[in-house]
């Protein structure tokens, strides 16, 4: 379909939802049938397009990164709109390929772009080649996260080289330009400095340094939750690996990671989910690190990742739909807890007392389409149609609601708007992962690490 027929289908679905005005047609609809005829594909379509926008129109201009956050409906102390996110710009990078595999854009507005952003990021402050979790976008200059944050987040920095490699794939044999910008690409992710983050060689990575504080934040990374991608990529850095040591005795802690009593609903969990091992944590462990990294057939001694990650889900599904807490609107069209706005700030949604504040994120059921297809488009339907204008806005779907508390902020976060994008693209075409582990350097990491990755 050429891209002026997308779009047309695009916004012909916009002009449906009930009681909005589409700002790209200006009709103005109520419902009837519609939800019926609306097919699956087209709706996934629609939901791409107006979340890819975040990291597209909604970028910060001068960087081109994705901002941390955006408000329509206040100021938010916190909502600078300079402010960019590392993290959310990996999954941003990705999510603008999805763009060009979806007829949003061209290839060459998208290289246009890489170029802004590569050619930023290039100058930004780096510790140890690594960036930090925030940036200024008119400055390159570091934000700090906290007091003590305020140098590398290897973490960050993980998710944001994730996307790096996925776009050198993409581009790698193109034209000459297309070729400087892989090559450029390549210079980034060899200049960080993973082995640094052993503290001396330690057999663990730690998660952040600063030039002022040193390793004060004096946190190791250990599984398990969302941060298995640091491992990989330190595992198969060309210039600054990490040997198999730190992910055997750190992320996997010397074995005791591994479970035999976790899970629930008949829904086995095999590793020991930091702090939730009944229920598994809140969903975004299950999405930011297989953004790229293909869990379909991936597994090692500890797990299969792709039942972990699809029972961790179902576990998410199931205690949605039985509702125990009572929350109005739950349901098994209306599930996903995870990391989101809250009622009160910001919080680690999860299924269990005391981590389900009745607040649904719709990233947690839309992210989780590769492993739940038919929840998540039950899912998807059921907040688009019933839902409607109340949690869908300029780039899709508003971060967090709750019918329970009737409180319905108009309120975007990069780190969970790109998920969606991303592995809704994963579900139609694997077009994600399969560019990510094109890249040589991560089968010989996995192969390093003891991982199979292949049928």
């Amino acid at each position: 379909m050429s891209k002026p027929l997308i779009l047309l289908a695009v916004f012909t679905l916009l002009a449906l939802i009930p009681g909005v005005r589409s700002p790209e047609t200006g009709i103005t609809e109520k419902r009837t049938s519609v939800k019926q005829e609306v097919t699956d594909d087209s709706l996934l379509t629609l939901v791409q397009y107006r979340t890819f926008q975040y990291f597209w129109e909604g970028a910060e201009p001068n960087s081109g990164m994705a901002r941390e956050r955006y408000h329509i409906d206040s100021n938010y102390p916190e909502n600078d709109m300079n402010v960019v996110t590392t993290g959310g710009s990996g999954f941003g990078l990705m999510a603008i390929l999805a763009g060009v595999k979806r007829g949003f854009i061209s290839r060459e507005e998208a290289l246009v772009r890489f170029r802004k952003i590569t050619g930023f990021l290039s100058k930004a402050d780096r510790f140890h080649g690594a960036w930090p979790h925030w940036l200024y976008g008119e400055t390159g200059k570091v934000k700090p996260f906290s007091p003590k944050d305020d140098g590398a987040d290897i973490v960050e920095t993980a998710y944001l080289v994730q996307g790096l490699l996925a776009v050198r794939q993409y581009f790698k044999d193109g034209n000459d330009p297309e070729r400087n910008l892989s090559a450029d690409i390549d210079k980034l992710w060899k200049e960080v400095e993973w082995d640094w983050f052993t503290r001396g060689g330690r057999d663990v990575i730690y998660w952040h340094w600063s030039p002022d504080y040193g390793w004060a934040m004096n946190f190791p990374i250990e599984g398990y939750n969302e941060c298995l991608i640091v491992y990989i990529l330190a595992a198969s850095s060309p210039a600054h690996p990490v040997g198999s040591a730190a992910y055997h005795k750190g992320w996997a802690r010397g074995g005791a990671i591994s479970t035999t009593a976790g899970g629930k609903y008949g829904y086995p969990l095999r590793l020991k989910h930091n702090g939730a091992e009944e229920y598994g944590g809140p969903l975004f462990w299950a999405h930011y690190s297989f953004l790229g990294l293909d869990p379909r057939h991936l597994r090692d001694q500890y797990a299969d990742y792709w039942l972990e990650n699809r029972d961790q889900t179902l576990i998410n599904w199931k205690w949605c739909s039985m509702n125990p807490g009572h929350f109005k609107g739950y349901g098994p069209d209306c599930w996903g807890l995870t990391a989101s706005y809250s009622v009160d700030g910001y919080n680690a949604h999860a299924p269990g007392a005391g981590t389900d504040l009745g607040v649904i994120s719709p990233t947690a059921a839309i992210s989780s389409i590769v492993y739940t297809p038919e929840q998540s488009l039950n899912a998807i339907r059921h907040f688009y149609f019933a839902l409607g204008s109340r949690i869908w806005g300029k780039f899709g779907f508003y971060d967090a609601f709750s019918e329970q508390k009737e409180w319905y902020p108009q309120r975007y976060l990069a780190i969970d708007q790109g998920p969606e994008v991303v592995m809704i693209e994963n579900y139609r075409s694997g077009m994600l992962w399969d560019l990510f582990m094109s890249s040589p350097e991560i089968s010989a990491g996995l192969k390093k690490l003891g991982f199979k990755a292949s049928p």
